[in-house]
């Protein structure tokens, strides 16, 4: 989302009797029992995540962020948060106090962020179990309801459900909106999050209301021709066509999808179904939610064009729109292919583009699970930008809407606007805060895959897994990526046979799998999948060594220009309060490590040495990412160089 507007033109009392409602209509009081599997199986999946709750993380940076998402959900004030859904449709607001920010009552798109939290309360409770997470969304979601109940009262059509009026929506189709608003982007969320209570705690309640609102936007959406509505699409919708195609596969009903597919943006998608990259120039957020609608629509049709549209995008825009930390965008835009140092900005690597590229990623691997690259380019961004997203010294996660990539740039300083600032409790509600819920509540949902007889080993951070279909459970220990090995125990009971599949990632070399302290004879080749296939037993441990050493990885548009990595992790300068007009000139030769026990490494740039270390890190001082790389001839030692953008 923009930070700019010009650019894009019931009481307490009363909310905990609707929740003690709500609850009542919950199948089962367990986060297990009470998700709702979807009707329809997806067409061409070939491996599938584990559902929330099956995995947790144990003890590290991933779960720290957790519980600090967490200790934010629990405080917000979910009576703040229904303020201008009240107020719009006609309802005492209860005596709450209005948000700021892009929740302001005159904000253009206010109630946006709803759905968000919708979400990762949802998530969390999936997750963990925990009831405060889940009744702070049943209450959301029986105000939500009256608010759609007063509808008559209130001027609207039945159905209809946000903190503005349904006239924006009128000027939308006439092209005569000017105020900065973005309707069908604020309904691409609280639909999403009005699902996810309903498919993650089983509240019927949620269904309800997400069923009423969907069926507004049939209603509305239908009586357009295909021409009014390819120009009605040129305003930012989100993903209205990934989340009504999920609405289809969770209830399985064909409207949904119909519906679903009048959101099919051709001026988008006939270049990239054709393999072209005419990226240039779009807002970047804008497109990759109409990508993670093609891949669900392919899993919803089996059509072949809409894999290849969510394909060709992400192969466009890892392979030639990606910095090095795993983002993309400069200003919100994508800039020309391979753009990268010419582009290196306070205000590169959007948060929200990069959370919705690793959920597009995620879904084109359950349909290609060979395609190690895949999860190569997840790792890297979830590692190097989305940890390090969050603020450690805030108990309540906040987090940066861009990461900045200039030399001297530090996180959580950069314009107030949407800018490098952190956000805050209630004058925030950026579109990167919301999907910085979502993404703080759901880091391990893609640690581990499997199909039915294979057990898929993605991402190394310290988890357990409870696979019950198999009886058994996996625990992964690992101090990664500071140490380059990783154990998975197997306990609980383990008998038969299956594969174990474990990504060796495109970085290392030499890699190893052992299987009870006793190297197994199998391919361990960069970027694919090492296979053990055995009969397992209670206690079996698999121990995994991926060696890392450092690489320079230019930048396409000017090979000068590197970043420097260890492994997966991009390394960042610190320099402290110092400012840099320019990219530091590295001498490649001299980094080194400088002890086993972290990622500290030494360097020598513009003649002094300075200090290295994991760019997730990187908090509380200036950095640079990119350096100017000295000389032009290859580096000593045991740094690699490798050309790139990425």
């Amino acid at each position: 989302m923009s930070p700019s507007i010009s650019r894009r033109h019931l009481l307490r009392t009363a909310g905990a009797t609707a929740v003690a409602s709500a609850a009542g209509a919950l199948a089962d009081s367990s986060p297990a029992g009470a998700a709702v599997p979807p009707r329809v199986a997806g067409i061409g999946v070939s491996a599938s995540p584990f559902a929330l709750g099956q995995v947790r993380l144990t003890e590290s940076r991933w779960l720290d962020n957790q519980n600090r998402t967490r200790a934010y959900l629990h405080f917000v004030d979910t009576d703040r948060l229904l303020y201008n859904f009240r107020a719009n449709h006609g309802l005492s607001t209860g005596g709450a106090a209005a948000n700021g920010g892009w929740d302001a009552p005159a904000f253009p798109f206010r109630t946006h962020v709803q759905g968000h939290f919708l979400t990762a309360w949802a998530q969390l409770y999936a997750v963990t179990g925990d009831t405060t997470c889940r009744d702070k969304a049943l209450h959301m979601v029986a105000e939500l309801a009256r608010c759609q109940a007063n509808n008559d009262a209130a001027g609207f059509s039945a159905g209809y459900l946000s903190g503005y009026p349904e006239s924006e929506f009128t000027a939308l189709e006439e092209r005569t909106l000017d105020n900065g608003n973005v309707p069908y982007y604020t309904i691409h969320k609280t639909l999403t999050g009005l699902l996810d209570v309903w498919r993650l705690i089983g509240s019927v309640q949620a269904r309800d209301v997400l069923l009423a609102l969907a069926g507004w936007v049939d209603r509305r959406t239908g009586r357009l021709s295909r021409g009014q509505m390819q120009t009605m699409l040129q305003t930012e919708f989100g993903g209205m066509n990934t989340v009504l195609t999920d609405l289809y596969l969770q209830s399985g009903d064909a409207r949904w999808l119909t519906v679903a597919r009048r959101f099919d943006h051709a001026a988008v998608f006939d270049p990239l179904a054709a393999g072209q990259d005419r990226l240039d120039g779009l807002h970047a957020n804008t497109q990759v939610p109409k990508w993670i609608g093609a891949a669900r629509e392919y899993e919803a049709t089996g059509t072949t064009r809409y894999r290849d549209i969510a394909t060709n995008a992400w192969n466009a825009c890892v392979g030639t729109h990606t910095y090095a930390i795993g983002g993309n965008s400069q200003a919100e835009h994508f800039r020309a292919p391979n753009a990268i140092a010419a582009y290196l900005k306070q205000d590169t690597c959007e948060s929200c583009n990069t959370f919705n590229m690793l959920a597009l990623t995620r879904e084109l691997f359950t349909l290609d699970p060979d395609r190690a690259a895949l999860f190569d380019f997840y790792e890297q961004a979830w590692l190097n930008q989305m940890i390090g997203q969050q603020d450690p010294a805030d108990s309540h996660g906040h987090v940066t809407y861009f990461t900045p990539l200039e030399p001297g740039a530090r996180r959580g300083v950069g314009p107030a606007w949407g800018g490098g600032t952190w956000s805050t409790d209630y004058d925030s509600f950026w579109c990167c805060q919301g999907t910085g819920l979502e993404m703080h509540t759901r880091l391990m949902d893609s640690v581990y895959f499997h199909s039915d007889t294979t057990l898929v080993v993605n991402l190394f951070v310290p988890s357990v897994l409870s696979w019950p279909q198999r009886g058994i459970t996996v625990t992964q220990t690992t101090s990664f990526p500071v140490g380059d090995t990783t154990t998975l125990r197997i306990s609980g009971d383990a008998t038969g046979t299956w594969a174990m599949r474990i990504r060796i990632p495109g970085w290392t070399s030499g890699a190893t799998v052992a299987v009870n302290g006793e190297t197994q004879e199998i391919a361990t080749t960069p970027g694919s999948y090492a296979t053990v296939t055995r009969s397992w037993a209670a206690g079996d441990t698999v121990t995994v060594r991926l060696p890392m050493r450092v690489v320079l990885r230019a930048a396409a548009d000017d090979p000068s220009v590197v970043a420097v990595t260890y492994g997966p992790t991009v390394l960042s300068g610190d320099y402290g309060d110092r400012s840099l007009g320019s990219l530091p000139v590295l001498d490649a030769s001299s980094v080194a490590r400088t002890g086993s026990g972290s990622l500290a490494f030494t360097a020598v740039a513009d003649g002094s040495t300075v200090g290295l270390g994991p760019f997730h890190d990187a908090h509380g001082h200036n950095y640079t990412v990119y350096w100017k790389r000295a000389g032009s001839s290859a580096a000593a030692g045991s740094v690699t160089s490798q050309p790139g953008a990425r």
